[in-house]
């Protein structure tokens, strides 16, 4: 059998990786050694990119996240409001992508009033892949306010479930090449998927979703996300803050998410794998 070449001193910079190997559709081709029993073969395989990806409002450093250098434009947006540090999309007044050598800024330059909650709340992340709360100051930030969702949402037959998960493969085009990247779909009432967004972290592919949502103006009472992660507090806070009314997850949720999804109004559905699912809270919604 061959060697594995070992990496090496001189080993060049990741940023010099994906500017050699060339990135596409948020992933590259990198050379591999792949094994089968005895046999071996020199060949490249395709790998999700993740990069430092900043984000800066109004000239000030915020946070940092590990994501897929893909739909940057519906990262911000969706960021910027899943986090609270705009309310709506009129306090978003756009975004300037400056890649550099250690990765991509996202210059955002935000309202007054957003930027001034910002400053207030001083939070800052320094997050690992698709980090959610941590670098939160206080317990106080973990629990936020997020908005009543007991009149919202769609009512769906168990089959939009069971039709949704069974197409959510088909959509993931990174994931089939890479195996390594999440995705969060938006839904018609029927199940038909709408629109994906695909990265390395979950909550950034969820943030993603909510950012292009907002971009294309779309009703967010009028459908719902499934999510190809677990469905952790994170996952609920920020789909809740988009006002989305039922969240479906293919695997389970927290205990925390129940609980949060429970006190604003929100169904929460995990397990959604064929024609089976859980529902953890609020189950008017799901018409059996």
């Amino acid at each position: 059998m061959a060697a594995v070449n070992r990496p090496r001193d001189d080993a060049p910079d990741y940023a010099e990786d994906l500017a050699h190997y060339g990135l596409s559709g948020g992933q590259l081709q990198t050379p591999v050694l792949r094994v089968d029993g005895r046999a071996t073969e020199d060949t490249t395989a395709a790998v999700a990119a993740e990069v430092p990806v900043a984000f800066q409002y109004n000239g000030i450093a915020h946070a940092v996240m590990l994501a897929t250098p893909e739909d940057l434009e519906d990262f911000a947006l969706g960021f910027s409001l899943s986090e609270g540090i705009v309310e709506n999309r009129a306090e978003f007044y756009g975004v300037e992508v400056q890649p550099a050598y250690a990765g991509i800024t996202l210059a955002i330059d935000a309202a007054t009033e957003a930027f001034a909650r910002l400053k207030n709340r001083r939070r800052t992340l320094a997050g690992r892949t698709g980090c959610g709360i941590c670098g939160t100051e206080s317990l106080d930030q973990v629990q936020r306010s997020l908005p009543a969702l007991g009149g919202r949402g769609p009512r769906l037959k168990p089959a939009a479930l069971e039709h949704a998960q069974a197409q959510l493969a088909a959509h993931q085009p990174l994931q089939r090449a890479t195996g390594s990247t999440h995705g969060a779909a938006w839904c018609a009432p029927d199940g038909t998927i709408l629109l994906v967004r695909e990265d390395v972290g979950r909550h950034n592919a969820l943030d993603k979703l909510i950012g292009a949502l907002l971009r294309d103006k779309v009703d967010t009472g009028a459908g719902f996300a499934l999510i190809t992660s677990r469905a952790s507090i994170e996952m609920v806070q920020k789909s809740a803050t988009a006002g989305i009314a039922l969240l479906a997850a293919v695997s389970a949720p927290t205990g925390f998410a129940v609980h949060t999804a429970n006190a604003c109004g929100q169904t929460l559905v995990g397990f959604v794998r064929g024609a089976g699912f859980t529902i953890y809270t609020h189950h008017q919604r799901i018409v059996l």
